[in-house]
């Protein structure tokens, strides 16, 4: 069975998380969610293509896509952008010093949202067909 229409919603509804984390000064985890949301999204259209893509980078994930489809260098960029919000938006140490909040502001959430948005856009235009 390919599940790849669970892995789709459940991104459409972090997308939705990851606003309101915005909306509420969580900009960290509005950043981490944008990925995890663009992330299973991303997975779906492979599924949905009989691919499978493990792990967690949305440049890698892109790259294979890449192999079946044309994906242009915006997309490209904006997936190389929400990897960098996999891992520092959670753990202290991914600083030098102070807690992630200290280092995520409303306009990196802004950018991770639109970033998020036009990647589930490029894969919807795909899981429509």
């Amino acid at each position: 069975m390919n599940r790849w229409k669970d892995w789709y919603e459940q991104g459409k509804r972090d997308m939705e998380k990851a606003r309101l984390d915005a909306k509420n000064g969580f900009y960290e985890w509005a950043c981490f969610t944008c990925q995890q949301a663009t992330e299973k999204v991303v997975k779906a259209l492979g599924m949905k293509m009989g691919l499978t893509l493990w792990g967690h980078s949305l440049n890698e994930m892109i790259n294979l896509l890449s192999e079946k489809l044309t994906i242009p260098e915006e997309i490209k960029d904006k997936a190389k952008l929400l990897d960098l919000f996999y891992i520092p938006p959670r753990y202290p140490n991914g600083f030098a010093a102070g807690k992630p909040a200290d280092y995520f502001s409303e306009k990196q959430a802004q950018e991770a949202i639109d970033a998020a948005d036009s990647l589930i856009r490029f894969c919807e235009g795909y899981l429509a067909e």
